[in-house]
């Protein structure tokens, strides 16, 4: 059992949430009326998930994608509204790490790909306070061979653009909507760069670049951070804790 303003604070210290100018505020969104003794995580503060937190019978629920994001309206009306009011009824409190849990150096979402992936020598690059992360592919394969791998471990089709030609060793990646960093994963001498999403002009970067390109789907690459973050406390505190997966096809 812990008490939320303890738990927040000892994330906050374990992710190092103050070096990162977020989009989202980082830590607690949501104060419950209870002490914590069942976490659940998941990657969205979804409507699904907090039901499903509910019947669960948790205490509070952390996520990597929360709320009251940069330039959306922070009235709690409509959806914003039904979810507050939910989790408000509940007692649950309501965490939240976006950016602190993708750059994590062993609980964030691209330490974990890298397991999930088998990429070896995994760091930061440096480039994008830590989100941008480098290695080697487990053996030098086809662009083909890893899109295959890729999507029989994560469970998502993955889109592939760019170079498809030769072995591919080097690889950089940026969980969730990191696809902009492509021309700086480009300047690292990647041949692969995996992120989330597709933007229209990332396959034109990617085929005059000749690096390969892999869109993994940005839920399916945000996963495993939270499902590591929920486990370290569970662990640490004696928490009883869940992931509830609420299936997402971007």
């Amino acid at each position: 059992m812990i008490e939320s303003h303890d738990l927040v604070a000892y994330c906050d210290r374990l992710l190092d949430a103050g070096r990162f100018s977020d989009y989202a505020p980082n830590g607690l969104q949501v104060e419950g009326n209870r002490p914590i003794r069942s976490l659940v995580t998941g990657v969205t503060a979804s409507a699904a998930l907090i039901d499903a937190a509910i019947q669960e019978g948790a205490d509070a629920i952390l996520v990597h994608h929360g709320w009251f994001w940069k330039n959306e309206n922070p009235c709690l009306t409509g959806i914003k509204g039904r979810r507050a009011r939910a989790i408000l009824e509940a007692g649950i409190t309501l965490l939240a790490y976006h950016l602190p849990l993708d750059a994590h150096a062993e609980l964030g979402n691209n330490a974990r790909l890298a397991v999930e992936l088998d990429i070896r020598g995994a760091e930061p690059s440096g480039v994008g306070n830590g989100l941008v992360w480098v290695g080697r592919l487990s053996a030098p394969m086809t662009a083909e061979s890893f899109a295959s791998k890729v999507t029989q471990r994560l469970g998502r089709e993955v889109v592939m653009v760019g170079r498809r030609s030769g072995q591919l060793e080097r690889i950089a990646w940026c969980s969730g909507g990191g696809q902009g960093y492509l021309e700086q994963a480009v300047a690292l001498g990647a041949d692969v760069f995996l992120s989330g999403e597709l933007s229209e002009q990332t396959a034109h970067v990617a085929r005059e670049s000749d690096v390969c390109y892999l869109a993994a789907g940005h839920h399916a690459t945000e996963r495993y951070g939270v499902q590591a973050l929920g486990t370290h406390l569970a662990e640490h505190f004696g928490l009883r804790h869940r992931y509830i997966e609420i299936d997402n096809p971007a």
